[in-house]
């Protein structure tokens, strides 16, 4: 059932998901099952946080996507988290026609909307008995650790789901740059993309019915077709490093799970052409 909690500070609703009789083992709630992927790095947007068509945080949609983080954590995988802040503000709302708050200002205050999210992330993981760390690009000692690559690493290998607020910790760079930069960092296989359709499409599938899926792309494509996969600095990144990245709907439930196994869900974009089948 749905609680709501309390007007927050922002004027955002918060609402509570009380979940009775959850799974209380992580290997008891799915079969073990073997994954390509030692370590991935999982993108979600603030938006995910959000009832569709809302703002603010619902915990309902933050332990729905916790619990399926959770079984993918349990096939054995290590897994970190970048999250965007966009349910709670995005820096161009402040700065268009807007000149009394500096576009840096503007950036600076979407990286906190990111450790909010984070923080409530964290909480809806340990819900579910998942040994979580939020880390921050932006120091505040008092709700996070300081994002370190090696104590990152270090979380990870001990099996804690390690969450990456705080963007890169500098304005003017979007959280899938932040995303893709802390990938490599971290030594990621890959860097799944969560968003609300299945894939990348020839067009906006919410607009346009007639919108075709690909299921395989190189970085070159992307960039040739103009297409809205991550945002050019983060395909450059990948591009360069040779990092492949799959998008995925995470609204079909058990799709972050399929993922990890590396089944044939959403888009995968890598840098050389896939063989003819």
């Amino acid at each position: 059932m749905l609680r709501q909690l309390h007007i927050g500070p922002l004027g955002l609703r918060i609402t509570s998901k009380i979940v009775r009789n959850a799974p209380r083992n992580p290997e008891l709630a799915i079969p073990m099952s073997a994954s390509p992927y030692k370590r991935i790095l999982l993108k979600l947007s603030g938006e995910s946080f959000a009832a569709p068509g809302q703002r603010g945080i619902s915990m309902g949609e933050v332990v729905d996507i916790a619990a399926q983080v959770q079984r993918a954590a349990a096939l054995g995988v290590e897994i970190a988290i970048v999250i965007g802040g966009g349910n709670i503000l995005r820096g161009a709302q402040f700065t268009a026609g807007n000149s009394s708050i500096q576009e840096a200002t503007a950036h600076y205050m979407g990286m906190l909307a990111t450790v909010i999210n984070g923080l409530a992330l964290q909480d809806a993981l340990e819900s579910l008995d998942c040994q979580t760390r939020l880390m921050s690009a932006v120091r505040m000692d008092g709700v996070a650790e300081p994002f370190i690559r090696r104590r990152a690493r270090r979380h990870l290998e001990k099996g804690r789901i390690v969450i990456l607020a705080g963007g890169t910790g500098a304005p003017f760079v979007t959280t899938d740059t932040a995303a893709a930069q802390k990938a490599m960092e971290i030594g990621a296989d890959i860097l799944m993309k969560a968003t609300r359709v299945d894939g990348v499409f020839t067009a906006d599938p919410e607009k346009d019915p007639t919108a075709t899926l690909f299921h395989e792309l190189t970085f070159k494509e992307v960039r040739d077709r103009n297409l809205r996969v991550m945002d050019p600095t983060a395909i450059a990144h990948c591009m360069e490093h040779n990092l492949p990245i799959l998008v995925f709907n995470y609204r079909t439930d058990g799709n972050i799970e399929r993922a990890v196994r590396g089944e044939d869900i959403g888009t995968r974009v890598t840098s050389q052409a896939p063989a003819p089948k």
